[in-house]
């Protein structure tokens, strides 16, 4: 695969993430723009998740029906229209049915990057590519919090959809350009009727579900991270909003770090094998976080080190868990990628607006959710581990 194409891709992945990271710093300020509360203001984030999630299982079937292009296409329009009308919101309630507007533009990003991948890579090829696009997406979470952090104090909240929407632009036109028709290359057009078949033989597929669950729980922990966050951050331990991105970016970098390890360590054995074994550094640093989080340490530095761990062992997490639920899917790629992100959105919004029914004014409800998440988590990837097998790599 050219460095072309995985850039392009890499910034399709983002596409849907980027939308939250961006606007994280702003939740105070579109708080008091609404005169309402931070916890009224995580709803524009939980309604973007359910967007994401949803949105997904009408892209699959689409992308195996007209391929990858032309659906994708749709979705970058789609996204750049909802972030001009985010920018032009004059209420919350606004806000929030554009920001489930950008969500389902946002997802086709995501399933197509994913399916576009499983096209051109067998099973262990996919791991590594994936790896490294967690080098491109992971520099969303660094750049983008603190370019929210500056365009929110200079131009105010509207600056930073008004950027997605330049974003995504310039996504769309790259797309028309750069990105080949893949589809053709394995297998004719899917009907769009039997995608409620291929869901259902999916959903009875326990290597695929297993898989997807646990990369799901993983996910469901770093949402909680990302909706926990803000008030964590900002409001509790006072850190000024425009520094705010260099906190979340220091974990994002432990993120993009242990992707790259993760295509070291794939050489020695396949996705599964890793998957399998990092899933408990993940529980180890989850559950250090809900020890320290019980202890309301006055410095924010305890607190920082067991999520630096959680969100760095995400790296290898999620790319092995998207290969091993990719495996054997080529001729329904679209379709598999998109039950694989409804999995895993649909319990990101979970875990996300699990932490605002329990906020407390503390940290220990963002702890408590990452910490059951990686149980789960764990719990999970002992039910798949007798099928490593199948995805690992012949010698």
């Amino acid at each position: 695969m050219n460095l072309r194409i995985l850039l392009l891709l890499g910034a399709l992945s983002a596409f849907g993430p980027l939308a939250i990271d961006f606007y994280l710093p702003s939740f105070p300020a579109l708080a008091l723009a609404f005169a309402t509360d931070v916890e009224r203001v995580q709803l524009t984030l939980a309604v973007y998740f359910v967007g994401l999630a949803s949105g997904q299982l009408i892209y699959g079937p689409l992308a195996d029906r007209f391929g990858r292009r032309r659906p994708l296409i749709f979705g970058v329009l789609l996204f750049s229209f909802a972030s001009v009308v985010c920018a032009l919101a004059s209420s919350l309630e606004w806000l929030i049915a554009a920001r489930f507007l950008q969500a389902l533009g946002g997802c086709a990003g995501m399933v197509i990057a994913r399916a576009v991948v499983r096209d051109l890579c067998d099973p262990l090829a996919s791991a590594k590519v994936f790896s490294q696009l967690m080098l491109v997406m992971g520099l969303a979470p660094i750049l983008a919090p603190l370019a929210g952090g500056v365009l929110l104090s200079q131009f105010g909240w509207q600056s930073i959809f008004i950027c997605l929407t330049l974003f995504s632009a310039l996504c769309g036109l790259a797309v028309a350009c750069w990105l080949p028709e893949t589809l053709a290359q394995h297998s004719t057009p899917a009907s769009l009727r039997a995608a409620p078949a291929q869901y259902l033989r999916l959903l009875k597929d326990r290597q695929f579900v297993g898989y997807a669950l646990t990369g799901g729980l993983v996910m469901a922990g770093m949402f909680a991270y990302i909706a926990g966050s803000p008030f964590v951050f900002i409001e509790l331990y006072q850190v000024p909003a425009q520094h705010y991105g260099w906190l979340f970016g220091s974990n994002a970098a432990g993120f993009i770090l242990m992707a790259q390890v993760n295509s070291w360590l794939l050489r020695r054995h396949g996705p599964a094998y890793w998957l399998g074994r990092m899933v408990w550094l993940y529980l180890a640093g989850a559950l250090s976080l809900l020890a320290v989080s019980l202890l309301q340490p006055v410095p924010l530095w305890p607190l920082l080190l067991p999520l630096f761990v959680v969100v760095a062992s995400l790296g290898c997490l999620l790319p092995n868990a998207s290969a091993c639920a990719m495996a054997g899917q080529a001729a329904h790629a679209g379709s598999a990628s998109a039950m694989l992100g409804f999995i895993q959105f649909g319990l990101a919004a979970a875990a996300s607006a699990l932490v605002g029914v329990l906020h407390n004014g503390s940290a220990q409800p963002m702890a408590a959710v990452i910490s059951l998440c990686a149980m789960l988590a764990v719990i999970s990837a002992l039910f798949t581990a007798r099928h490593a097998a199948l995805v690992e790599p012949t010698t």
